[in-house]
């Protein structure tokens, strides 16, 4: 039998999976094992919940008493320092299974009677803004323990990063996380990508075409949230590429207010048919934005860069331009006047590379910003794959940020110089006294005083 055929053993088989129960037990049991082994992962997925740097304890479908009825949850963490304690329970699901409220609140209920400190959940449900959990529990449960969500996505990237980027150092415990980004990538471990736009995606698809899509309906929200998630599974995706951490770019009101803007995106989608997000990635130029016209079958992703501060018009113009040499000829460039709202030109990449002055409305006024946008297909299946939403806008971001982003840098002013003594010497006949470019007495000796007439000269 040729060698081909054959498959490599594994740590953490995918063979075997018989169902939903079992591929549940075996994603929890190898994660939290992971967890305890390797001391940068576990330590690098508690320690925003508030665990300490710490021994990470694991254990599996631990049962507890609360009055008559028993409760098992799927897992446990344990992290020791000195004399802290913090634990948490774990909730785990797989696949398309989802999370329940009235489960979460009975796991709370536990975790308070036994003094631990959180309940840690994990599925393939990615919540629009970081930190927001996707199920809501009654508020009440909430005071003494705290409710965090992890979703297999993040874990996967965390992971990622934290062998490709951070670094393990151990060796031996490198390849042991290896082995479980190994496992969580295959689709029979049931930790999925993000590749549904869920079932109200085509009828809120029809109902914008024909003109009937309201604010108030239900898929108007729903599609929404199904976007931002989008935008939040975008993140992580180029953070496990970029070894950074990448989020969405979100005001204060919609961090503290998820509603508010789940409300405005429903109304912007039924009144324009436009989805709207925004990308902070790490040491770039500035907000990544991502537009998605439901109408015009387009996802246009743009970013903003200050003009340089200094020089003519057209040599700002030729500072961009230069950055953007690898750029596509079809990228769309914009400039913006200063003390002006409107917008000042705008032209293809090609075009401005040849002509800079198109940039340049008034030369009498200076450039304040630039737009750089570009143009991409969009797909239009719920799904995930060739010609679905979703990958659709998931391209749409990579290439923008290769071919554009990736190469732009802020303008800085050149430092001011030195200028050499001979810069100081005057023409033969001229006094060195009336040269006002001459250096000062507290220069140097060199530089002698002017000499005054006497009162008994005069």
């Amino acid at each position: 039998m040729a060698e081909e055929s054959w498959h490599a053993a594994r740590l953490i088989p995918t063979s075997g999976i018989s169902g939903a129960e079992e591929q549940e037990r075996r994603a929890t049991s190898a994660l939290l094992a992971v967890m305890s082994i390797v001391r940068e992962f576990g330590r690098a997925v508690v320690q925003p919940f508030g665990a300490p740097a710490g021994r990470v304890e694991t254990f599996i479908e631990v049962p507890f008493q609360l009055g008559e009825k028993k409760f098992i949850p799927d897992g446990l963490v344990r992290v020791t320092r000195g004399g802290r304690t913090w634990t948490a329970l774990v909730e785990v699901k797989t696949g398309n299974n989802s999370l329940h409220a009235e489960q979460l609140e009975a796991y709370l209920d536990v975790a308070r009677e036994q003094g631990f400190d959180a309940l840690l959940t994990i599925s393939n449900e990615i919540p629009a803004v970081p930190g927001q959990h996707p199920t809501t529990v009654d508020k009440r449960r909430l005071r003494k323990v705290a409710l965090h969500h992890l979703s297999w996505s993040q874990l996967l990237c965390e992971a990622v990063m934290q062998k490709e980027h951070r670094g393990v150092a151990d060796p031996e415990q490198a390849w042991i996380l290896g082995e479980l980004i190994r496992y969580l990538e295959h689709p029979r471990s049931g930790a999925m990508m993000f590749d549904d736009m869920g079932p109200s995606w085509v009828p809120a698809r029809e109902a914008l075409a024909a003109g009937t899509l309201r604010a108030t309906d239900s898929a108007a929200s729903e599609v929404a949230l199904r976007f931002d998630a989008l935008v939040r599974f975008a993140c992580l995706q180029l953070g496990r590429q970029l070894g950074a951490e990448v989020t969405p770019s979100l005001s204060r009101k919609e961090i503290a207010d998820p509603g508010t803007r789940t409300q405005a995106q429903a109304a912007q989608l039924a009144s324009t048919g436009v989805l709207v997000g925004a990308v902070r990635i790490p040491d770039t130029v500035g907000v990544l934005h991502i537009t998605a016209d439901l109408r015009a079958g387009q996802v246009v992703c743009h970013l903003d860069v200050d003009a340089p501060k200094e020089g003519r018009p057209t040599t700002r113009v030729n500072w961009l331009v230069r950055q953007l040499k690898n750029a596509p000829e079809t990228v769309r460039v914009e400039s913006f006047l200063l003390h002006s709202r409107g917008q000042g030109a705008a032209e293809l990449l090609r075009d401005v590379r040849l002509r800079p002055e198109l940039m340049v409305v008034d030369a009498k006024r200076d450039l304040r910003s630039f737009r750089i946008a570009q143009s991409f297909a969009m797909g239009a299946k719920r799904g995930s794959g060739r010609g679905a939403f979703i990958d659709s806008v998931l391209s749409a971001i990579n290439q923008f940020y290769e071919g554009v982003v990736q190469n732009l840098k802020p303008w800085s002013a050149q430092p001011p110089r030195i200028r050499p003594d001979e810069s100081f010497a005057p023409p033969a006949e001229v006094p060195v006294a009336l040269v006002s470019t001459a250096p000062s007495s507290q220069d140097g000796a060199e530089a002698a005083p002017p000499q005054f007439p006497t009162a008994g000269a005069l």
